[in-house]
């Protein structure tokens, strides 16, 4: 079994920044594929940013220039620096990590969120 555990949300004021994290931790192998998603409650769930093992970054449109993921692979972790916050990116923040298992297979695991508020 895999957990995924975020932390760093809370409430700032537009203009401020607040960096996210997420440490994966049970039985992985490897990690592929590690994004950040967020949702609205009465919207659709949408991606915010993703990282691949190779290196390669994806942003949505609504935080280019404004959001910058990484990752530690020696630690697990995928972060989310936001910079520049504005009361639209309030919303309740996900991971996902593609875990590879010593059984080598492969499942998307999510962690149970964390709420991010900007506001005045």
């Amino acid at each position: 079994q895999v957990q995924l555990v975020e932390s760093g949300g809370g409430l700032v004021q537009p203009g401020e920044s607040l960096r996210l994290a997420c440490v994966a931790s049970g039985d992985i192998v490897t990690i592929y594929n590690m994004e950040w998603h967020r949702q609205v409650p009465g919207k659709q769930r949408e991606m915010v940013a993703s990282t691949r093992p190779t290196g390669v970054l994806n942003y949505a449109d609504f935080v280019q220039g404004r959001f910058t993921i990484s990752r530690d692979n020696a630690k697990n972790t995928v972060y989310l620096q936001m910079d520049d916050l504005r009361p639209e990116d309030t919303a309740v923040y996900y991971c996902t990590a593609d875990v590879v298992d010593v059984s080598s297979r492969v499942n998307t695991y999510w962690g149970q969120g964390t709420q991010v508020t900007v506001s005045s």
